[in-house]
Parts: C-alpha cells; sequence; structure tokens
C-alpha cells in the first residue's frame, strides 16, 4: 500500500504525535515496503531519500511507533524483527523456508481463541490481545 503525506499525517496527528520527516519516512516505509519490513530494509529505503539518518533515530522512532500502537511488532521464527503497519486484529501465517510474512484474519477462529481464554481464567494475567502466528511453508511460490 502506496499511502500519502496525508494519510501518513493524520496517523501521527491522531495519536498526538509531533509530525517529523523521519516519523513520517519510516511510517510510510513500513507501508510501503509490506510483508513487515525489518529495521535494516526500512533504514535501507529510508537513506535512499535521507542518506544521514541515523540508525539509532530510526529505532528511536519505531519505538515510539509501537508505544503509540501505530505499528506492531512481530518476531519470526528465526528470532528477526519485523514491523506491521496493520494494527487491526490479525494473524500471521509466516513461511520459516523463504522468511515471508502473510497477514490472516479469520473471525470464526478470533472468536474461538477467545472464549477459550475468557473460560480459562488464567489466574494473574489480563489479556490485552490474542495474537497467533502459524509456522508452515508457502506452497506454490
Amino acid at each position: 500500500m502506496m499511502p500519502d503525506s496525508g494519510f501518513i499525517k493524520g496517523k501521527l496527528a491522531e495519536k498526538g504525535l509531533r509530525i517529523t520527516p523521519q516519523r513520517m519516512a519510516i511510517l510510510e516505509a513500513i507501508y510501503t515496503l509490506g510483508n513487515h519490513p525489518t529495521a535494516e530494509q526500512i533504514i535501507t529505503y529510508i537513506r535512499k531519500i535521507y542518506p544521514n539518518i541515523a540508525t539509532g533515530t530510526v529505532y528511536k522512532v519505531l519505538d515510539v511507533l509501537i508505544e503509540n500502537e501505530l505499528i506492531h511488532r512481530v518476531k519470526t521464527d528465526n528470532d528477526s524483527m519485523r514491523y506491521d503497519a496493520i494494527t487491526s486484529a490479525h494473524h500471521h501465517l509466516y513461511a520459516n523456508d523463504s522468511n515471508k510474512i502473510m497477514d490472516y484474519t479469520d473471525e470464526q477462529l478470533d472468536a474461538i481463541l477467545t472464549e477459550y481464554f475468557k473460560n480459562k481464567n488464567i489466574p494473574d494475567f489480563e489479556i490485552k490481545e490474542i495474537r497467533l502466528q502459524v509456522i508452515g511453508k508457502f506452497l506454490n511460490n
């Protein structure tokens, strides 16, 4: 998805964040790159426009975007950290042979998981969100 600058500005503004070129560029990169990019992929993309952006700045901005729920972290089976701009409820299909991640939405599965954990009544633990990562292999790719 190639977002326009108005969309990105709106996302930052609705969270009360200052609209800076770095935040704009990093959020745009995550949306544009798709497939849950790594920080390194985001940095490579951004440096085409902002060649002097510091690696530390990118990581700090990523942390701010996560804290403000504009993006999510997705940890893969090989422990690499990826970033997801889709913050609505969904799960992931992860192919560990190709390192590809695909979003998966299933309301029936969500209902089953929610009901299951509601009935488990886990002591001293409050569930905020249930995200499932299914590990496998994409066929015919």
